[in-house]
């Protein structure tokens, strides 16, 4: 009996990248080249060194990827900025999901904001790209979706940017001010000091994208952050305006709110109709306005899905078993309502 001749393995094909300098390209592959062990996980590639150039090896639907993502953080890093695990899973994420995005003069990647001297941010999703270019196109945009989806700090990132290039003169951040059921009581102080637990989410995105330069402009009244309430009466021109956990916003507040939009302003509503404080837990201001908006020319909405979940990893995954348990229970009550009109029909 002969033996069967072994099937000779047949050579992955290789793709070579050159980086002209050392520096960034060491900044590229990261401490102990954990950037490059991330892309090599994620996308199923070997990637190799050796000086100033990079091999990758794997399908060539792999090497693909690879390279515009490692072009793209290299881009980052050209600019100044940074090519943190983060970056290079945002990068990744685009690669895997978003549609493919043709380098613009040299530039690769998804476009950053500049939201002050210093400082940038990118979208980290396709959903939140998408976002980004419905703020720029339509003057009243709606972001919906779960937590950590960066909903309210891209809105503040581009209120920034628009803030830096003078195409705006104030940056408005409201939210309502209801208790989260925690009940907590009198708190002691003057106004500020009693609003100002209600706010500091919106303190941490602005600080988060601006530096200490948003404290000095607060100051200055140039941006202002304030509960709900005070918008009353107000019109609000020549600004850029959020208005934040707009489920907690009844229908009467939410079109106090979208009326007080004045000449050359934009506004950013944003909110998770599955984590409403009110009353009966149902999110009927954000909800009756999207169903009034969605026709509406100027207005557009952003829905977010737990893909586009940007926090700690943890988060996407509890983001997803929720929705499972939510549609398993829905799917319970579907059947007792389809019992229960079986067995009326039964008895007529």
């Amino acid at each position: 009996m002969s033996a069967t001749p072994k099937k000779k393995a047949q050579p992955r094909e290789q793709v070579t990248l050159e980086f002209p300098n050392n520096h960034l390209l060491a900044e590229l592959a990261g401490a102990h080249q954990k950037n490059f062990a991330r892309l090599e996980q994620k996308l199923a590639v070997r990637v190799a060194t050796r000086g100033n150039l990079v091999a990758l090896e794997g399908s060539s639907e792999a090497r693909d990827r690879a390279a515009s993502v490692l072009r793209a953080l290299y881009a980052r890093l050209e600019a100044g900025e940074s090519a943190s695990l983060s970056d290079v899973d945002a990068e990744i994420h685009f690669a895997l999901e978003g549609p493919a995005r043709p380098a613009e003069n040299g530039n690769f990647g998804s476009p950053s904001l500049k939201t002050w001297a210093s400082r940038t941010t990118r979208a980290r999703t396709p959903g939140q790209l998408a976002y980004l270019d419905l703020m720029r196109t339509h003057p009243l945009v709606f972001g919906i979706g779960p937590a950590g989806t960066g909903k309210t700090y891209l809105a503040a990132a581009y209120g920034a940017h628009l803030l830096y290039e003078r195409r705006v003169e104030r940056l408005i951040l409201s939210r309502p001010a209801l208790e989260a059921g925690e009940r907590l009581g009198f708190l002691p102080g003057d106004l500020k000091e009693k609003i100002d637990p209600y706010l500091r989410p919106l303190y941490d995105a602005l600080f988060d994208v601006m530096g200490e330069q948003a404290m000095k402009l607060m100051e200055q009244g140039t941006i202002e952050v304030a509960p709900l309430a005070f918008m009353r009466g107000r019109t609000l021109a020549r600004a850029f305006i959020i208005l934040d956990e707009a489920q907690n916003v009844t229908p009467a507040q939410m079109k106090m709110f979208l009326t007080r939009l004045g000449e050359e302003s934009r506004m950013v509503v944003t909110g998770d109709p599955s984590q409403s404080d009110l009353p009966g837990g149902g999110a009927d201001g954000l909800n009756q306005a999207l169903d009034i908006c969605a026709e509406v020319e100027g207005a557009a909405i952003a829905r977010f899905g737990e893909k586009d979940v940007v926090r700690h990893a943890l988060v996407t995954r509890i983001v997803a078993a929720y929705n499972r348990a939510e549609d398993s229970s829905q799917g319970v009550m579907d059947q007792g309502v389809g019992r229960t009109l079986a067995r009326r029909k039964d008895q007529t």
